[in-house]
């Protein structure tokens, strides 16, 4: 629930924003961008093979956290947030770097790194379980949509700092420093990037973003578990908050598919080199960026529903250019707009979230938030490997499109003052 009396703490909500900034090198560098794409180069025979085998490794990791955050958003509940955020941010970075060390032509090479890759993209999204449940603690009910706004686009903006570091320094067939191209090391070492952005700039959250000592209570697994029991038979009670997150469950299955695959496809069907690709990346984080800071202000003017269904028609219509771009500049076109959508689409459900949640409750309804985005988000990176490896990369992108039809067709029943109101009772 948010609180509308809730006193200004302008450090906890900057440091908040600026986790987006810490956390988006990983996503952007590892899961999108440069390693997605050189692990389907250099770890397969063929980039349709090689989007197959990554496809594996998004997919184990949306089960296991489809499976771990509803309970990790209730051991918060009861415990300790901020530890939690701390211990999941610290081990995405330690197997981020192990990450690096994984060369394509040693034993077991494909097992070991999508192993270190699931261990990582776990810890990443169960920690944002936390940090998004801080969300609606530090900010008040007329602020929601945009401050959820600042993060997203900062995120952006972070994401397009590390694209430009690695443009500069790894990605260049001559690297700077000397740094070695043996076994595609400079374009591994992306990862060590994403590692130390990610370290190094989440210290302000760390730091500023405390919870309530009142709220605290001795942590018990077992009561956990109970108290989720308790929350999914509550959920009959805020029945905006299940078409949402049943709609949610669709077309973020659409976004994970084009996080896991955006480079996989620029490479493999326009035959983007990796300088190209990290320009490709940066000219997507520059429209999201903006996108977010803009339509935040309209997620608080308009609704966060009416945002996210804009964002998802946008998201049909580049999708689908994409899809039949058979030149180079249709493909860019609609990677542009699809740049500027996909950070509203994000930013508005989570705020739409923030809106829905029930005071007291906030990590373990972000826990089914996250739960939504991830129960079934093995079926977008599974179709799109299945069908890639059969046919092309082509029919693969078009698969995404029943994923946010379906999604934007679930989200038309979704009642947001209602839920707003049941949240406050």
């Amino acid at each position: 629930m948010l609180r509308p009396d809730l006193p200004t703490n302008t450090k906890a909500i900057a440091s908040w924003c600026f986790y987006d900034w810490a956390n988006s090198a990983f996503t952007t560098l590892v899961v999108t961008f440069i390693y997605s794409a050189y692990f389907a180069d250099a770890f397969a025979d063929d980039p349709g093979r090689g989007a197959a085998l990554w496809s594996r490794g998004i997919m184990i990791s949306a089960f296991l956290i489809a499976v771990l955050a509803p309970i990790a958003g209730a051991m918060s509940d009861r415990g300790d947030r901020w530890r939690y955020l701390v211990g999941c941010t610290a081990v995405c970075v330690i197997m981020s770097v192990a990450l690096t060390f994984v060369r394509p032509s040693q034993p077991n090479a494909v097992l070991l790194a999508l192993s270190f890759f699931i261990v990582a993209n776990v810890a990443f999204e169960l920690g944002m379980v936390f940090y998004n449940a801080f969300l609606p603690t530090i900010v008040t009910a007329d602020r929601i949509g945009r401050v959820s706004g600042y993060g997203w686009g900062l995120g952006y903006a972070g994401g397009l700092g590390a694209l430009l570091v690695a443009l500069l320094i790894l990605v260049p067939e001559v690297p700077l420093f000397g740094i070695s191209t043996v076994d595609g090391f400079n374009l591994r070492a992306t990862n060590l990037l994403a590692a130390g952005w990610f370290l190094v700039f989440s210290f302000p959250a760390l730091i500023f973003l405390k919870d309530d000592q009142a709220t605290r209570q001795p942590l018990s697994i077992g009561k956990a578990f109970t108290d989720l029991a308790t929350t999914f038979r509550c959920l009959r009670r805020y029945r905006e908050v299940c078409i949402f997150l049943l709609a949610r469950l669709f077309y973020n299955d659409g976004l994970v598919t084009i996080f896991a695959f955006g480079g996989i496809y620029a490479v493999g069907t326009f035959g983007f080199t990796f300088e190209e690709l990290v320009l490709f990346g940066i000219v997507i984080n520059v429209g999201a960026g903006v996108g977010s800071f803009a339509l935040g202000f309209f997620d608080d003017k308009i609704g966060s529903k009416t945002t996210i269904q804009i964002s998802i028609v946008a998201l049909v219509a580049a999708t689908t250019l994409a899809a039949v771009a058979q030149g180079r500049m249709l493909f860019w076109a609609s990677s542009m707009l699809l740049g500027i959508f996909v950070g509203p689409n994000q930013s508005a459900s989570r705020s739409l979230m923030a809106r829905f949640v029930p005071k007291t409750h906030e990590s373990e309804f972000f826990g089914l938030f996250a739960f939504s985005g991830k129960v079934t988000s093995f079926m977008g990176p599974a179709l799109f490997g299945v069908l890639s490896d059969a046919y092309s990369q082509r029919v693969g992108v078009m698969s995404v499109l029943l994923f946010f039809v379906i999604g934007g067709v679930l989200l038309w029943w979704v009642d947001e003052q209602s839920g707003i109101v049941a949240a406050d009772q």
